[in-house]
């Protein structure tokens, strides 16, 4: 992508002789100067924050008291948690440290599919009539005013742990313990719900140390100290985005590395089935390869496995639900590939959109348990807030926010609540739901509130803040090493932004299992040249070979099979001087045959036909074609990008345009005939098929052959194993997965439909040559 975006040099700034003491690089003084960390004692807090003792939170002591009564009392306390990682391992946490302290106590965590955010009487009333004396919230429980009331109509005490924003009331809980009541200056601040739960741990374990909690300690706990827990903190506060200030970056720091030496098998299993190296985790591999696989769970089944995951001493079982994780994962990928082509599309159509103060797009057949995802995709590409949402039958938009930094998304959301059917959220992202015929009022009363917050800022271009100039010379692994100091990067302490001048692009590959990254080499004046991984950067538009053009860049150090080697990520490019141009006018003649089909037989042998599904055997599939002079579409195309590619390999002078088209099924129908298919693959040939193969017969796009694939996986009759274009079936049972299933029928659903209308509007536009410019 070339971008609009500002570029902003680094301002000088002079390096005190008080921070001489600290033997720091240059750069790193500069970049902590920079950043407001003025004196080497704030310096040394920050490079170092080991060092820096803890904060407690205030009153803290009344939940530590009813929590050490019901020990005492060998009450049972269920730990209330939420799906999200935040959720995961929060409940994690609370739970292995009640263990360790004797409690007899259990765990929920809600089923997006089913319930949704919070804590709901009717999941809670069989727990309460099990025996649940206490009931312990984390990441959730701030605004569970009806439920908590129940529990105390039932004799039951509540203990709100949540980092939520609160509402106009409190909830009638025994204790509350959320960030959202301390000063704004707080050292607590900015805890996730992870941090919250850690610092009640942290008070348990403190008590317990000092004789004030007087019940056995279980001596096969993973619990040794707080200490101990971190691995769970960090997952938790980098997976939530948490703004890394304070005792909040002081914890993920030291958390990250916690879990490079990890003892949970559970983690281990995840790190080995993706290729991940503990031992040089950063942030960027919990926000990357734990946070998505962990998040899938929750966003498209039920989230209580990850909290087995994270808690088991047994290597078979953890192995088992890392597996199924994987699977999960990749589900989540394939969903969320569908909806950002989707949302990308509706902003291509209509890109006044993008001038609003949010990014608010809408479609009812976007799954919801990945419009958050998609929605901080759109917001890392256009710098802007996005909300995406997906409409129910019910005529009720349910949707997913992200921010960015500077805007409160929650409060601003807030400021129409009286539209709402519900909301919740933090400053940085956030849910809510209301009547789908108020979306236009909520487009516009949203833009207005986010342009009291944000100000004039709001009509400024983006901006990337450069941190330094940088020959490709001078990029090298100590230097990287020396940057790695100032991490954790994320929220509230960004990566540097280095960048060199005038570079050109050697060559480009693509590269990862999908291939949707790109290798770019680049070469500056001086003949350096340098490798650059363009994470994503597949379809994206890439500089153009023979131009001159800026590079902005992070660096990172990273471990290869035992090296260490330099880590070069693509930040952004400006094209500083274009490449000449070749331009070739090539007419294609179009011939328009739509209504014309008994003209098929007069074309010449040598003209390649395109012909799929029912109307196969009248040519070739889309993935057989080759270069021709004279191309005839048969079958009409299932999607804009499928008739590029085929222009693109084909390369026509002539074209004639039958546009036959295929019979339209429901999505039931055409899950039916893929089950079809994919049993005459197993009795007839051993399992094994193609995605090509079956888009081919279906005449459909290959998207749809996968989620349709991975719907009857979710039904439990089959199992599907997909590596790349290569496809096996087995009849061997899965457990079913109803939340998964729905999820993928909804997409399924966006697909075809996206199919029927591009094939409708093929049969009839007056204006066919436009299809093909």
């Amino acid at each position: 992508m070339m971008t609009m975006t500002r570029w902003l040099d680094p301002q000088p700034v002079d390096i005190p002789t008080s921070f001489s003491t600290l033997n720091l690089p240059p750069l790193i003084a500069q970049t902590l100067l920079r950043r407001g960390i003025s004196s080497p004692e704030e310096a040394e807090a920050f490079l170092h924050p080991e060092k820096v003792l803890s904060t407690s939170f205030p009153n803290i002591e009344s939940a530590v008291e009813i929590i050490n009564m019901a020990i005492r009392k060998g009450e049972m306390i269920c730990v209330w948690g939420d799906f999200d990682v935040d959720g995961q391992t929060s409940t994690a946490l609370l739970v292995q440290t009640l263990q360790m302290l004797g409690a007899n106590v259990v765990y929920y965590i809600p089923i997006r599919g089913k319930e949704s955010h919070g804590v709901h009487i009717e999941s809670l009333t069989p727990i309460i009539d099990n025996g649940a004396k206490l009931i312990l919230t984390c990441d959730t429980g701030i605004t569970a005013h009806e439920a908590i009331e129940y529990a105390n109509s039932r004799g039951v005490d509540v203990i709100v742990t949540d980092h939520h924003d609160v509402g106009e009331t409190l909830p009638n809980a025994k204790a509350i313990i959320n960030p959202k009541l301390l000063p704004e200056n707080h050292p607590l601040k900015n805890l996730a719900g992870v941090g919250v739960a850690y610092k009640l741990a942290e008070a348990l374990i403190g008590a317990r140390e000092s004789g004030l909690g007087d019940s056995e300690t279980n001596p096969d706990s993973l619990v040794t100290s707080p200490d101990s827990l971190l691995d769970l903190v960090a997952l938790g506060l980098i997976a939530d985005v948490a703004l890394l200030k304070d005792e909040t970056r002081a914890l993920a720091k030291k958390g990250i590395q916690k879990l490079r030496e990890t003892n949970r098998l559970g983690l281990k299993v995840i790190a080995e089935l993706s290729g991940t190296n503990l031992e040089t985790l950063t942030e960027e591999t919990i926000g990357f390869t734990f946070a998505p696989r962990l998040n899938a769970l929750g966003r498209l089944g039920d989230a209580n496995p990850a909290v087995e995951l994270l808690l088991t001493q047994d290597s078979a079982r953890a192995r088992v639900l890392a597996a199924q994780i994987e699977g999960l994962n990749a589900q989540r990928r394939l969903l969320t590939s569908q909806v950002y082509e989707a949302a990308e599309a509706q902003l291509k159509a209509n890109p006044d959109l993008l001038q609003e103060p949010a990014i608010v797009l809408s479609h009812p057949n976007w799954p919801g348990g990945v419009v958050g995802i998609v929605a901080n995709k759109l917001v890392n590409r256009y710098h802007k807030p996005t909300i995406l949402l997906n409409e129910s039958e019910d005529g009720i938009m349910r949707g997913s926010a992200r921010s960015v930094e500077g805007l409160h998304i929650t409060e601003a959301i807030a400021s129409q609540k009286n539209i709402l059917r519900g909301f919740g959220g933090h400053p940085m992202a956030a849910g809510m739901a209301f009547d789908a015929d108020k979306l236009a009022q909520f487009r516009k009363g949203l833009g207005k509130a986010i342009e009291k917050q944000l100000g004039e800022s709001i009509r400024e271009e983006p901006t990337l803040q450069i941190d330094a100039w940088l020959g490709l010379d001078e990029l090298n692994l100590e230097l990287a090493e020396s940057l790695e100091s100032l991490a954790p990067f994320g929220p509230g302490n960004p990566a540097l932004i280095l960048a060199t001048n005038s570079v050109q692009l050697k060559s480009i590959s693509k590269i990862g299992k999908a291939k949707e990254h790109l290798r770019l080499n680049v070469e500056d004046e001086h003949g350096n040249v340098e490798s650059i991984l363009w994470w994503g950067g597949a379809n994206e538009t890439s500089p153009e070979p023979g131009s001159k053009f800026d590079i902005a860049y992070s660096l990172r150090s990273s471990t290869f099979r035992g090296q260490k080697q330099l880590s070069i990520q693509f930040e952004e490019f400006r094209v500083v001087e274009e490449a000449l141009a070749e331009i070739r006018e090539q007419k294609i003649e179009i011939r328009d045959w739509r209504l014309e089909s008994g003209k098929f037989e007069s074309l010449n042998v040598e003209t390649l036909v395109w012909a799929e599904g029912a109307d196969k055997s009248k040519g070739k599939s889309r993935f057989e074609l080759t270069q021709a002079n004279e191309l005839a579409i048969y079958t009409t195309p299932p999607s804009p990008a499928e008739l590029r590619k085929a222009l693109e390999v084909v390369q026509p002078k002539t074209i004639y345009v039958f546009g036959v088209l295929p019979a339209e099924e429901k999505p039931n129908e055409y899950l039916n005939r893929l089950a079809g298919l994919s049993k005459f693959a197993i009795n007839k040939r051993e399992g094994k098929t193609t995605i090509q193969e079956l888009a081919s017969a279906m005449a459909s796009r290959e998207i749809a052959i996968q989620i349709g694939l991975q719907w009857l996986a979710a039904s439990g009759e089959l199992t599907v194993d997909i590596d790349e274009d290569q496809v096996i079936l087995s009849t061997e049972k899965q457990e079913k997965n109803t939340y998964l299933q729905a999820e993928l029928f909804i997409a399924l659903r966006g697909v075809l439909n996206e199919t029927s209308a591009f094939r409708k509007f093929f049969a009839t536009t007056n204006d066919l040559k436009a299809l093909f410019m």
